[in-house]
């Protein structure tokens, strides 16, 4: 009898080694605690507060508005008109300046547009209202009564890591928050790291790195919940992202062990 439990012990202690990794990797999920967003609001109340961080977004170098002018000559104003439909279909002038591009003007490296008639006009660090009050206060010289309406049409953000659709998302209006951008790539994986969500905006020049917690509300308060035109937002996957990746290989290497185990029992016996 003490021959066969000697024979028996190394098998069985080898099985056990198995059961006990098996139910080591099976605990490395993801922890509940780990999912919601903004853990430290009160479930039993309502909070009220001043919104005092909104942005307003201001023109950048490379940006392209698309510029519409109305005034009492429409042929005299149509040369303006880029960035509207009916002005690529019927007029051939617009497009007299290497920084117009096929849909408007393009801000260049001097923060500057090319406009036809009025020349260079600075508009980098303005906002579109701003714009569009100094193009128009400039056009009085050669239009009557002019009106007119101005908007950047390449604002976007990009979503990359752990989410359900990474990619590169058009915004039509000024505005849009992290909340918003998250939304429109299909929110968070499961598995996502929610209080490490990395922030990347290229600024006047500089390039920010800037770390984002989920899971606190007072992201709602920094000056980073509303982003700006080419803001890239990166998730991070958690361990259990590369677990499940990795599943399928750790799963046959416990199968073959736990057969070599039980041919093992079987040749003792």
């Amino acid at each position: 009898m003490e021959n066969l439990i000697n024979v028996l012990y190394k098998p069985m202690r080898k099985f056990l080694y198995l059961i006990a990794a098996v139910l080591f990797l099976s605990s490395c999920g993801v922890k509940y605690k780990s999912v919601p967003y903004f853990t430290d609001l009160p479930a039993d109340s309502t909070i009220q507060e001043k919104i005092l961080n909104q942005t307003v977004l201001k023109i950048q170098k490379n940006d392209v508005l698309a510029l519409t002018v109305n005034s009492l000559n429409p042929e005299a104003s149509a040369i303006f008109n880029l960035g509207t439909t009916s002005s690529l279909q019927g007029n051939t002038t617009a497009n007299v300046n290497p920084t117009n591009t096929a849909n408007g003007f393009m801000v260049d490296e001097k923060g500057t547009i090319q406009l036809p008639l009025i020349g260079s006009v600075k508009l980098e660090g303005l906002t579109t209202t701003e714009a569009r009050e100094l193009i128009q206060s400039k056009l009085t010289s050669y239009l009557k009564e002019p009106v007119v309406s101005l908007r950047l049409i390449n604002f976007r953000i990009s979503v990359l890591g752990d989410v359900a659709r990474p990619g590169v998302y058009p915004v039509n209006n000024e505005r849009i928050n992290v909340s918003e951008a998250l939304s429109m790539a299909g929110d968070l994986s499961i598995t996502a790291i929610r209080n490490n969500v990395l922030l990347i905006r290229e600024q006047d020049g500089k390039r920010q790195y800037i770390r984002l917690d989920m899971q606190k509300k007072e992201l709602f308060n920094t000056p980073y919940y509303y982003l700006q035109n080419n803001d890239v937002l990166y998730i991070q996957p958690g361990n259990a992202k590369y677990a499940s990746v990795d599943s399928s290989y750790r799963n046959v290497s416990i199968i073959l062990s736990a057969l070599s185990v039980i041919a093992l029992l079987i040749s003792r016996f």
